[in-house]
């Protein structure tokens, strides 16, 4: 097949590099750079962007409407989400009023919490000295807000960055734990020149086009190609942005699968200045294509869910022990610069 009926002529996705065999020892080197200063004005650059206190919590599929609700530890604060009986989400502190239950171990009746201590019934309104937070379901991720812990201007919505129809896309979602803190997890992402050295096994041929030119224009846009198998590869162009303090969004702009998104977000669990620190990414890779076949995709989105998370897993492997290690190297007052 030459064409297409629409007149654009068809491509393949994937690409045949022209060089062969393991050339990682012959890349440009990269430090030059990678300037420490630059990776650190980005990062206080998205440090003071407000994130209205909202926390992503995880995958808004976990939050299902059956008999079991969704517990997480958001900066020492215990949160227990479930839905009512209308799908709504539900939230607030997973802490029982009564004698200290841990909520996340309950049981959803009917769209209701019910701990399972003592029976007191929660239907997400304050009731016996128990609070609701805020909480946001987006499509692909649940949010909740907490004032306490943000200590920030509270806002209605948390910043959700703009991402495929929702019948276009077919997404996962990731998530890994670290000893850090989300500024480390935001400070790799906001280092892309690390890509083809550190993950030879996903990206090639990585070049940084652009450098972030202050709050007007804060980003990185970055050439590389996605590694498939041996020689083959796809292309592409992407920007990464840090839209508030804890969350990083790499966008596809020019290439197979453009619109696609990778939304890299840091919770943290434990408290502020907590001597071993812990942090949850929360990954959401949102994939979307202008081809044809791009609808079987679709429809095989439960198959597919596990060798994205996969694929996601491996790289977080890397780059959480590279989080980790920056945090030891500041809090040891080592880290360079």
């Amino acid at each position: 097949m030459s064409g297409r009926r629409d007149g654009k002529r068809w491509s393949p996705p994937l690409r045949r590099r022209l060089r062969s065999g393991p050339d990682w020892a012959a890349q440009t080197p990269t430090w030059r750079q990678a300037r420490p200063a630059l990776i650190a004005d980005a990062l206080d650059r998205a440090s003071a962007r407000p994130s209205g206190n909202w926390f992503v919590v995880g995958a808004s599929r976990n939050v299902r409407a059956d008999d079991r609700p969704y517990g997480r530890t958001v900066g020492g604060v215990e949160v227990v989400l479930w839905r009512s009986e209308d799908g709504e989400p539900r939230a607030g502190s997973g802490v029982c009023p009564h004698l200290g239950a841990p909520l996340r171990d309950s049981r959803v009746v009917c769209g209701t919490l019910v701990c399972h201590w003592h029976g007191l019934t929660l239907d997400g309104s304050p009731s016996v000295g128990w609070q609701p937070f805020p909480v946001h379901d987006d499509g692909v991720l649940v949010w909740v807000r907490l004032d306490a812990v943000g200590g920030e201007e509270p806002t209605e919505r948390p910043v959700v960055p703009a991402r495929p129809a929702r019948d276009r896309g077919v997404d996962a979602v990731f998530t890994a734990v670290g000893r850090c803190e989300p500024q480390d997890v935001v400070a790799n992402r906001l280092d892309p020149w690390h890509g083809s050295w550190f993950h030879p096994y996903s990206f090639v041929d990585l070049s940084v086009a652009r450098e972030p030119r202050g709050d007007e224009d804060d980003a990185f846009v970055v050439d590389v190609s996605f590694r498939v198998a041996g020689r083959l590869v796809v292309p592409v162009r992407a920007e990464f942005t840090a839209p508030e303090p804890r969350t990083v969004v790499m966008r596809i702009t020019d290439g197979e699968g453009a619109t696609s998104v990778v939304e890299t977000h840091a919770t943290p669990l434990t408290g502020p200045d907590h001597e071993r620190p812990r942090t949850a990414v929360v990954e959401a890779v949102i994939a979307a294509s202008d081809r044809p076949g791009f609808a079987l995709a679709r429809a095989a989105a439960p198959v597919l869910r596990p060798l994205m998370r996969r694929t996601a897993g491996r790289l977080w492997r890397d780059d959480l022990a590279y989080a980790e290690r920056r945090w030891t190297l500041r809090s040891t007052g080592l880290f360079p610069g």
